[in-house]
């Protein structure tokens, strides 16, 4: 039944479109009716539309309670209660706002979340006065939009992550308005970001924001670069609150209420002791869990325990497998959205692939049951992890034999006791915490190192949505008894995921694809054999980094392992922002910037630089070496050419350097694409450019709803009126135009690979 509910939930979430809310009642009532009175087929056929009626039901609601876009970049004046822990940075604090349900200023927002941001330093809590803190409650004035990511190649998704969340809307606190602060911060929450600055304070070295992840489920101060080491040792489901932790808290939690029956027997005939341990085991959970903000895997163990703890008093027996598929049940019939996230699928499927090759590990030795206990979860959980993420840690297995028992059995239990003793009289776990942070740092050096080797951690290329359940297959198949036979052949099962066809140009072909950035630009040439990266995404000191967040995952997504060179077009932050975290990840290849971009290491983009790669030309016709320093007139416009088709690359030039490459070059620009000049605004795109090109796809790189208005509408309909299609990133996400020997095509992220929480399709049916 828990499969069959599962398939259900995944197969909605796949769905291009939700059906109306009354099939969806009638598919939930039609099933749950199957579910409950049945015996045969049709009882997993009926928990199967219980899944998908319950998953549409809970989307078509969250949907209906976003901000509507007709009332995009609107400002509200609001009051609400911080909830969660915000995230405090160099020049901007996020935090999420629960809106007061009686807030009479704001009827339309009442008791939804809103994630914001604040650009002003009074955000960050200092000594001598209050910032946003955990649990506390604002009035002030708010810009918000709906709901909407970036769509890309790859795996992150943050629309789907919005919507899993319930957020909403999205924006920020309006500088220059009136604010103030109704109420300092209380609750779990407030109690949580307090004891998060006590471990500062008492453990006093860079490890204590590990001891707050393994305390408290506080990952904030962690950085990039410790996520970096995490992920390239497999590391990360150990980092914050995990349901194996929870699971020692409660059985810790069992053993002292058994310790207390054991000392008072007459408590026995109030309830017999075994009961009493299952009732402790459970409180011990439930409280952990909700030291750690109710995060999904802790949800999970705490249902699991539930599970077991109804058995024990109803005196009736349930195993692993059953307390873990009630628990899945349970989870989705409370919070469907919950599969929309990677921890729903990684958790239960840890413990289900545990759980199937329990008897044979309980028949080994303690060593060898825990060697084979890690050889399953590594192989089962690798089709999930590439599929979720793209990556799969070469090191994970070595740097979680150490890590499993090193941090679980030791770090683990002294953060705990930390935060337990403080919570009885603050200032009691220092102790505690400190011998933690010794703990955890004998063993950090070592990861480090492995995460520091070459191979600890191989990118995949973005597969199609049947490879993981092949894989799964495959890893299913190899996990089988000794004796079955033909497991050399489950292998093929893998090669969809790990080497998945990625549609590369033949010799002579090449393929544009350009990156939804927001407002900047990135876009990457591929050739057979080569990749050539025009800009890097824009970067702003508030945090957002194209780089990092975007052009990098997607090269890692397209299969890109070196960078054959890169050329940055100019040096304004909208297109040279992301190419300091680029270099970081991809330092191979030459570098070709504008004069005046101030890039180190680059060599100048001067026309008549020219290369070939696999049939195809590349050839700078701006700046020539006279021109003087202009910054966006002296931007590298870059042509690309081949036998199939050829296109232009015009960064950011004005309409008197168009004017001039139509000149310098007469006859000489005819191009099947062209990345339109600056984003297509009324400054660049002359007529005469648009007459000499005369392209088939006419691109544009902009961010959704931006400040500027780009592209224009009367750009647009120029180059319409010239023949060209337009595609532009705020419509239609990562755009990929492929020239190749029959034609001409173009493929659109949003419009290829549709999903029902799309925010595009919502404004395009609106208007």
């Amino acid at each position: 039944m828990a499969i069959a509910c599962v398939s259900g939930v995944l197969a909605a979430s796949r769905l291009p479109a939700l059906p109306p809310v009354a099939v969806l009642v009638a598919l939930l009532l039609v099933g749950a009716g199957a579910w409950g009175r049945t015996q045969d087929w049709r009882r997993p056929a009926g928990a199967l539309l219980v899944g998908l009626a319950l998953f549409g039901l809970h989307a078509a609601w969250t949907l209906s309670r976003q901000l509507p876009p007709e009332l995009e970049r609107g400002d509200f004046e609001l009051s609400g209660r911080v909830v969660q822990l915000p995230e405090h940075e160099a020049r901007r604090t996020r935090f999420l706002l629960r809106v007061d349900r009686d807030d009479a200023v704001a009827p339309a927002l009442h008791g939804r979340l809103l994630r914001l941001s604040w650009y002003d330093d009074r955000a960050a809590p200092r000594d001598d006065r209050f910032g946003i803190e955990a649990g506390s409650r604002w009035r002030f004035t708010v810009r918000l939009r709906a709901p909407r990511g970036l769509r890309n190649p790859g795996h992150s998704d943050s629309e789907r992550q919005m919507l899993a969340a319930r957020i909403a809307a999205t924006g920020y606190v309006r500088d220059g308005e009136r604010f103030e602060r109704l109420h300092a911060g209380a609750g779990i929450d407030g109690w949580r970001e307090r004891t998060a600055a006590r471990i500062d304070r008492e453990v006093a070295r860079p490890s204590a924001r590990f001891v707050r992840a393994l305390a408290l489920g506080d990952t904030r101060t962690i950085g990039d670069a410790d996520w970096d080491t995490l992920r390239a040792t497999g590391l990360t489901h150990l980092v914050a609150i995990s349901g194996f932790h929870v699971g020692l808290v409660a059985g810790f939690a069992a053993l002292v209420f058994a310790g207390l029956w054991w000392l008072a027997p007459a408590l026995g005939r109030r309830m017999p002791r075994p009961q009493a341990a299952a009732v402790g085991a459970l409180l011990g959970a439930a409280g952990y869990a909700a030291v750690a903000g109710f995060a999904l895997p802790t949800v999970r163990t705490v249902l699991m325990v539930a599970v077991v703890v109804l058995a024990r008093l109803w005196r009736r027996p349930v195993g692993v497998a059953d307390a873990l598929a009630l628990a899945a049940i349970a989870l989705l019939l409370v919070d469907p959205l919950a599969a929309l996230t990677a921890g729903f699928w990684l958790s239960f499927a840890g413990v289900a692939w545990l759980v199937w090759c329990l008897p044979r590990v309980g028949d080994q030795p303690l060593v060898g049951g825990f060697l084979a206990a890690q050889w399953v979860a590594t192989l089962g959980l690798l089709p999930l992890t590439a599929a979720l993420f793209g990556q799969a840690s070469l090191a994970g297995p070595l740097a979680n034999l150490v890590a499993i028992p090193w941090w679980s059995l030791v770090v683990v239990p002294l953060a705990l006791l930390g935060t337990g003793l403080d919570a009885l009289q603050a200032g009691w776990g220092g102790w505690a915490w400190r011998l933690a942070a010794s703990a955890f740092d004998l063993s950090w050096p070592l990861f480090e190192w492995l995460a520091g080797g070459r191979a600890a951690l191989w990118w995949l290329p973005e597969a199609r949505w049947y490879a993981a359940p092949l894989a799964l297959l495959g890893a299913l198949w190899l996990l089988l008894p000794r004796g079955v036979p033909g497991k050399a052949l489950a292998l093929l099962l893998w090669l969809p995921l790990l080497w998945p066809d990625r549609h590369l140009p033949r010799p002579g072909e090449f393929d544009l694809v350009m990156l939804d950035v927001g407002q900047g630009t990135a876009l990457l040439v591929r050739t057979a054999r080569h990749a050539v990266l025009y800009d890097a995404g824009p970067a702003v000191p508030e945090g957002f980094d194209a780089g990092e967040r975007v052009v990098v995952p997607s090269l890692h997504a397209l299969g890109v392992r070196r960078l054959a060179a890169t050329v940055i077009s100019h040096g304004d932050a909208d297109h040279a922002g992301g190419f300091d975290s680029l270099r970081r990840r991809f330092p191979e290849g030459p570098v070709f910037a504008a004069p005046d971009a101030a890039i180190d290491g680059a060599a100048p983009c001067l026309a008549g630089t020219a290369w070939e790669a696999d049939g195809v030309a590349f050839r700078v016709l701006h700046p020539d070496p006279h021109f003087p320093s202009m910054g966006n007139e002296s931007s590298c416009v870059l042509r690309i050419e081949s036998a199939h088709g050829a296109a232009l690359l015009a960064g950011d030039v004005g309409e008197v350097v168009e004017r001039m490459l139509v000149h310098d070059h007469p006859g000489a620009l005819r191009s099947d694409a062209v990345l339109i000049a600056h984003h297509g605004s009324g400054s660049s795109s002359d007529p005469a450019l648009i007459e000499a090109t005369r392209p088939q796809v006419a691109l544009v790189s902009a961010g959704h709803g931006n400040r500027f208005g780009h592209p224009q509408k009367a750009v647009m309909d120029r180059w319409e009126q010239a023949g060209a299609q337009p595609a532009v990133t705020a419509r239609d996400g990562a755009v990929t135009v492929r020239l190749r020997r029959d034609g001409v095509r173009i493929e659109a992220r949003r419009r290829d690979h549709p999903r029902l929480w799309d925010a595009q399709r919502r404004i395009d049916h609106v208007r």
